[in-house]
């Protein structure tokens, strides 16, 4: 039993909880509702900074691990490995907490409550904090933020070793200009079907500690203060126990932006009285006066105190040092070697071959004198991390890594190239001014690896990003300034190449897919990054990672960026055929599939169990995804959709027998009143390393094993 189902000792902390507020005067009560809240002596109530982060590990408060970005850690499609992951990471949030409050050091980002993850559904390649969330999928997004939660808040039946927080609640994906005006549209049917599940899954499976609401309005009003979503979903239909928190600023935006209040007073009585318990910011100051002025219940607001202290208590921060384990945790856990070793084994896992024209790669370092590392990606630290980081005692750039591992053996030459963005890399050079050094760099190599793509400068959150475009947005899916140009050059000296991209989001990369030989996707792939591209390149590890979103070929193929249904949107719903598809990525081995088959072909209450037999029948160890798709056979309805996965880890020769559960609701879909329903008829479960779509057959050269599951009758489960 963990603390999240020791229903007498949360039952304990909440009335600890409210005899603590019970002792408060209003105006302390209030101060109390800002992330910055202030101590009362008198009551043995330290000062707490609610604000951290740990998107990837530890953020913005020193050193500490920097795992690859969220994206990439999706990429692995590995649920095990992203628990493995958090628990580093809260590891590493415990030790940092116990060496500043040693120091009574209580600033922003040093606090156990981290706002972490992000699991908003990335519909639009364009959106810049797309490389936040775990990609386009609500089946895969909720599986990995369930676990990335469990890794966080931890396992023990006394304490949570840290308080995980599910983000942003909810329909938010850009544009990030307009989100403090925007209304996102969305049909109940998207509601249920893709933007709220994830949600679901952290609140009910997960136990998540905190809900944090989204800048934008949905459907007409303020997520901070949407009485549908933060009281009759959150809180009475899925029984949500912990806190809400507004994004930062949030709550001005309501009379400033979304003009659906006319006052700070009101904006602040709209976002408590419709569940709102903590300010990321400063205006909950004026729920003095709105208590004053009876437009807020002080009930209400000690509702609110409570929920917010009990998370404190059930962090142990209330409680004596030697009772809670996770004091114990020392500073030294920080950075550590097995840490490190940890964060160069997610890099690897995360990494998708695209592209491996006859078994190109890997490369063979005794058959090479010199290798060239060009392009503005090749030696920046910017390409390792995304946003939301922590800062590495080192950094392994690609050149790094490349540099590391060849050592004297092999001549590494290296160029930028070109500017990330911009059209020349000196200042005061000309146009195209590396250009030159590209081709001489060429002329001397056996092979050459271009490191392209962009970093969290171009793409990210608003205020965030350096970059003139759109806000963090992306304008289109392409290599970015001169990047393109330089790849051709590049190209057109007559060399090997390999094309490595550094990026949080699809790029449409058709001219390398029709000319490069080997295309690697290595997102921001963390501090230990340069190392791992430098182990897949070489052979020393079998590329496993899989496309946690899809490569399109265009932006002419997708709606317009503001629309948020979503016809056309993401590879459940896509008509067009994608440049790589959701849910796949190559391997120096080979996998096979043998013995696949159900236990049953009529759907009960019981479910489907797929079992299968799956072979490493190459000469390399190796890695494989066993994803398993459903497509409900009616009209307008979704492509097959994902509905399980299971990593498989296989020596050469091995082969493992594993089993996917599908529970009935796999086989139901929502209406347009967003109720879920079993339709009579059939489903199609398909079975395979990839989704069941002609382009990832082509691409692989294999196909899915079929099975038609009857439903034999409607009913409604939800």
């Amino acid at each position: 039993m963990d603390i999240v189902k020791n229903k007498e000792k949360i039952a304990e902390f909440r009335k600890r909880a409210a005899e603590l507020v019970a002792q408060m005067t209003l105006e302390e009560k209030v101060g109390q509702t800002l992330n910055w809240a202030p101590g009362i002596d008198r009551l043995g109530i330290k000062k707490y900074n609610w604000w951290n982060e740990a998107l990837h590990g530890v953020a913005r408060a020193g050193v500490a691990t920097v795992f690859p970005q969220a994206i990439g850690l999706a990429a692995t499609f590995d649920e095990d490995f992203l628990e493995e992951v958090a628990d580093a990471i809260s590891t590493e949030g415990r030790a940092k907490f116990n060496m500043q409050q040693a120091s009574d050091d209580g600033d922003i980002y040093k606090g156990l409550t981290f706002w972490s993850p992000n699991v908003n559904i990335f519909r639009d390649p364009r959106w810049g904090r797309g490389h936040e969330t775990f990609g386009e999928d609500p089946y895969l997004t909720s599986r990995l933020g369930v676990r990335f939660i469990q890794g966080l808040q931890g396992h023990d039946e006394n304490y949570l070793k840290a308080a995980a927080c599910a983000k942003h609640f909810a329909v938010h994906s850009g544009p990030e200009g307009v989100r403090h005006s925007f209304d996102a549209v969305a049909s109940k049917q998207d509601m249920r079907e893709t933007y709220l599940p994830a949600f679901k899954a952290c609140v009910q499976e997960a136990k998540v500690e905190a809900v944090m609401g989204a800048y934008n309005r949905t459907n007409g009003q303020p997520c901070c203060g949407h009485k549908e979503l933060l009281q009759d979903i959150l809180r009475e239909e899925w029984g949500f126990e912990g806190h809400v928190v507004s994004d930062c600023w949030a709550i001005k935006d309501f009379h400033e932006g979304h003009m659906v209040t006319k006052t700070p007073v009101e904006s602040v009585s709209m976002a408590m009285n419709n569940g709102c318990d903590l300010n990321c910011g400063n205006l909950f100051h004026y729920l003095k006066q709105a208590v004053e002025e009876g437009r807020v219940k002080e009930s209400r607001l000690d509702e609110a105190l409570v929920n917010l202290f009990t998370t404190r208590m059930k962090l142990g921060v209330f409680d004596k040092l030697e009772d809670n384990k996770f004091n114990e945790i020392p500073y030294s856990v920080v950075d550590s070697k097995p840490m490190r070793e940890l964060n160069r084994k997610a890099a690897e896992k995360c990494i998708v071959l695209l592209k491996n024209e006859d078994n190109f790669l890997p490369l063979d370092k005794s058959k090479i004198k010199t290798v060239g590392v060009i392009g503005p990606n090749a030696n920046s630290r910017a390409a390792l991390v995304g946003n939301y980081e922590g800062t590495a005692s080192r950094y392994v750039t690609v050149l790094e890594g490349l540099q590391d591992y060849l050592g004297d053996d092999v001549r590494v030459m290296t160029s930028e190239g070109c500017h990330l963005s911009h059209q020349k890399a000196q200042g005061l050079g000309e146009v195209d001014d590396r250009l030159s050094e590209v081709r001489g760099v060429c002329a001397e190599s056996d092979v050459v690896i271009a490191c392209l793509g962009l970093d969290a400068t171009l793409e990210g959150e608003e205020g965030d990003t350096g970059n003139e475009f759109a806000s963090g947005d992306k304008p289109n899916l392409n290599l970015p300034g001169l990047q393109q140009h330089i790849l051709e050059e590049i190209y057109a000296c007559g060399k090997p190449v390999v094309l490595v991209l550094l990026s949080g989001s699809a790029l449409a990369v058709n001219w390398a897919d029709e000319h490069v030989p080997a295309i690697i996707q290595g997102w921001y792939p963390g501090a230990q990054g340069g190392k791992a591209i430098a182990d897949i390149l070489f052979g020393e590890k079998s590329p496993e990672g899989k496309l946690p979103v899809t490569f399109y070929r265009s932006t002419d193929e997708l709606p317009e960026f503001t629309d948020y249904s979503m016809k056309g949107r993401t590879y459940r719903y896509m008509k067009s055929e994608p440049l790589y598809p959701f849910g796949f990525g190559l391997s120096y081995t080979t996998f096979t599939y043998s013995d696949v088959k159900v236990d049953k072909n009529t759907l009960d209450a019981e479910g489907v169990t797929v079992t299968a037999t799956v072979t490493n029948t190459g000469k390399m160890d190796g890695a494989e995804t066993l994803q398993v798709y459903v497509k409900v056979n009616q009209e307008n309805t979704p492509n097959a959709q994902l509905k399980g996965i299971k990593k498989i880890a296989l020596k050469a020769g091995e082969s493992k027998t594993v089993s996917v559960k599908l529970p009935v609701e796999s086989f139901a879909l929502f209406d347009e009143e967003g109720i879920l329903r079993l339709t009579a008829g059939d489903a199609t479960v398909y079975v395979g390393g990839h989704a069941p779509d002609a382009r990832s057959n082509k691409l692989t050269g294999t196909t899915n094993t079929e099975f038609k599951i009857q439903i034999a009758e409607n009913k409604v489960l939800a």
